[in-house]
C-alpha cells in the first residue's frame, strides 16, 4: 500500500464517523409536543336549542357603544399605554432569546493574534544576554456541537414557543387595557349623570322647602316641616361631592392608562355626554371559540408547549454528545513572515463525552421537568374552565340587568310622575308634606337606581366581550425600542452621573 493509499484510509476513518454523527444530528429525545383537544360544551347555557349560532363579532367591538370620544381614547391608550410598551419589550427579549438559542446550533468560530518582544536571560555564570528578538502569531479556533440527542433544537423550540406566548401576553394585555379604558369611560360618565340627577332632585327638594317656608309664614305650616324639607334637600345634595370624587377617580384612571399625568383629560371630558349604550343583541359563537380568541388561553397553552420542549432537553443530557473542535495556528519572527516562511500548526477531531454517574442528578433533572410541565398543562386547563366561566357569567349578569333595567324604567316613570303629582296637590293644600317628600325621595332613588343600571348594562357588555376574547385587532410595532441607545461604540470611558 502506498503513502497516499494509506493517507486516504486514515482520512476515511476519521471523516466517516464524522459524518454519521451529522446525519444522526437531526435525532431528538423526550415527548413531542402535541395540542390537547379541551372539551368545552357544545353552547352557552343561555342559548336555546335549535337556536342558529353566530360567530361572536370581537373586532372593534366598542364602536357598538357608540360614543367616538371611547373610540379616540382607545386608539391614544394603545398608542401611549406604559403596561403595552412593558409587554412589546417582553416580545423583543423572547425574540432575541430565540436566535440567541438558535446560534447554537451552528459551528462557532473565533480568531486571534498576538505580537510579542523577548530577549532570553544572561546565563548566571555570567554569560552576556541574547539579542531580542519579535514573534507574531496568528491562529483561527473553530468548534461544533453535533447535537445527537436534540437538547438544541429542544431549546431552540422551547424558545420559539416562549415568543409565540409573549406575543399572546401582548394581546392580553390589549385586551385587558381596552376593556379598562371602556369601562373607566362607561363609569365617569355615568358618574356626570348621577351629579346631574342630583343636582336637579336637589334644586327640586330646595323649591319645596321654599314652599314650605311661605306657608309657614302664612300659618299653614310648621318649622318643623320646613326643617324636614331642608334636611332632606341637604341630604340629597350631599351625594355630589362623593359623585364627583369617584368621577375624578375614573377620569383620572382613564388618563394614566392613555399614559398621561392623572389629570391631563378633566378638561376635556369636562362635558357631559350620554352613558354609552351598547347595540344589541350580541353574537357569542360557541365556547370552543375561546380557545383561539382567548389570549390568556393561549398564553397558558403556548407554555404547556414550552415545557414540553424542556423535557426533551433535559432528557438529551443524558446521552453522550459529540463536539468537533479545530484549529490552525501560524507563528514567524516577521510579521511579513506569517502567510509565506511561517510555522504552520493545526488539529482538526472529535470530542466524545459519556455521563457515566452522576448519582442520579439527570434523571432527577428529567422528573423536575416532567413536573413543570404538568403544572403548566394544569394552568392551561384551568385558564380554560375560568375563561367558560368569566363567558357564562357576563352572559348572565348582562341578560338580567337588561331585565332590570325595564323594571327600573317604569319605576321611575311612575314615581316621578306621583313626586308632580303631591307637589301640585302641596301646592293646592290637598296633600301634607311628608307625601311630598317621600315622594320626591323615591322619585330620586328610582331615577339614580335607572342611571346606574345603565351604567351595568355597558360594563356587563364591556366584560362580555373581554370574556369573549375581544381586544385591539390593529397593528402594533413591537420591533421599535423605547429607549434608543446612541454612541455605542468604542470610545473613552467618562465618569458616570449620579
Amino acid at each position: 500500500m502506498t503513502r497516499f493509499e494509506r493517507g486516504s484510509v486514515t482520512a476515511r476513518r476519521l471523516i466517516l464517523p464524522v459524518i454519521t454523527a451529522v446525519l444522526l444530528s437531526g435525532c431528538v429525545v423526550g415527548p413531542d409536543y402535541r395540542a390537547s383537544l379541551m372539551p368545552t360544551p357544545a353552547k352557552w347555557s343561555g342559548q336555546k336549542a335549535g337556536q342558529a349560532t353566530q360567530p361572536a363579532q370581537l373586532s372593534r367591538w366598542w364602536q357598538r357603544l357608540r360614543d367616538p370620544e371611547l373610540n379616540t381614547l382607545v386608539e391614544e391608550a394603545v398608542a401611549g399605554n406604559l403596561d403595552v410598551a412593558a409587554a412589546k419589550a417582553k416580545i423583543r427579549e423572547a425574540r432575541a432569546s430565540y436566535r440567541q438559542s438558535a446560534g447554537a446550533l451552528f459551528p462557532s468560530a473565533t480568531g486571534s493574534a498576538s505580537a510579542t518582544r523577548a530577549r532570553a536571560a544572561a546565563a548566571t555564570s555570567g554569560g552576556s544576554a541574547g539579542d531580542a528578538y519579535s514573534q507574531y502569531q496568528s491562529g483561527f479556533d473553530a468548534s461544533w456541537e453535533l447535537d445527537l440527542f436534540g437538547a438544541n433544537h429542544r431549546a431552540v423550540e422551547a424558545a420559539r414557543y416562549g415568543v409565540d406566548a409573549s406575543e399572546q401576553e401582548l394581546r392580553s394585555t390589549l385586551l385587558t387595557l381596552v376593556g379598562d379604558v371602556a369601562s373607566n369611560y362607561a363609569q365617569a360618565r355615568g358618574y356626570q349623570a348621577r351629579i346631574a340627577l342630583a343636582r336637579r332632585a336637589g334644586a327640586s327638594q330646595r323649591q319645596t322647602a321654599e314652599l314650605t317656608r311661605a306657608k309657614a309664614a302664612a300659618g299653614s305650616a310648621t318649622a318643623a316641616d320646613v326643617a324636614k324639607a331642608m334636611g332632606q334637600a341637604a341630604s340629597t345634595e350631599a351625594s355630589v361631592p362623593t359623585l364627583e370624587a369617584s368621577y375624578a377617580e375614573a377620569v383620572h384612571r382613564l388618563a394614566v392608562l392613555t399614559g398621561r399625568p392623572p389629570a391631563a383629560l378633566d378638561g376635556r371630558l369636562k362635558r357631559g355626554a350620554p352613558i354609552p349604550a351598547p347595540r344589541m343583541p350580541m353574537p357569542t359563537g360557541i365556547p370552543a371559540d375561546i380557545l383561539l380568541s382567548r389570549p390568556d388561553v393561549r398564553v397558558a397553552e403556548r407554555q404547556y408547549a414550552q415545557y414540553t420542549a424542556k423535557i426533551g432537553q433535559a432528557e438529551a443530557a443524558r446521552y453522550p454528545s459529540v463536539s468537533l473542535t479545530g484549529n490552525i495556528s501560524t507563528s514567524a519572527y516577521r510579521l511579513g513572515d506569517l502567510g509565506k516562511n511561517s510555522t504552520i500548526g493545526w488539529s482538526f477531531g472529535p470530542t466524545l463525552s459519556v455521563p457515566l454517574f452522576n448519582a442520579g442528578q439527570l434523571k432527577a433533572a428529567v422528573e423536575v421537568a416532567q413536573a413543570q410541565r404538568d403544572q403548566y398543562f394544569i394552568a392551561y386547563r384551568s385558564s380554560v374552565l375560568g375563561a367558560l366561566e368569566d363567558v357564562e357569567n357576563a352572559l348572565v349578569s348582562l341578560a338580567q340587568e337588561r331585565v332590570r333595567v325595564g323594571k327600573l324604567a317604569s319605576s321611575a316613570k311612575s314615581y316621578g310622575e306621583a313626586a308632580r303629582l303631591e307637589q301640585a296637590l302641596y301646592k293646592a293644600g290637598e296633600t301634607s308634606l311628608l307625601d311630598v317628600l317621600d315622594a320626591e325621595r323615591s322619585a330620586y332613588s328610582a331615577e339614580d337606581s335607572l342611571l346606574q343600571s345603565r351604567i351595568l348594562i355597558a360594563t356587563d357588555y364591556i366584560a362580555l366581550n373581554k370574556a369573549l376574547g375581544g381586544g385591539w385587532d390593529g397593528v402594533v410595532d413591537s420591533a421599535k425600542p423605547e429607549v434608543i441607545d446612541v454612541a455605542t461604540g468604542p470610545r473613552l470611558a467618562r465618569k458616570s452621573s449620579p
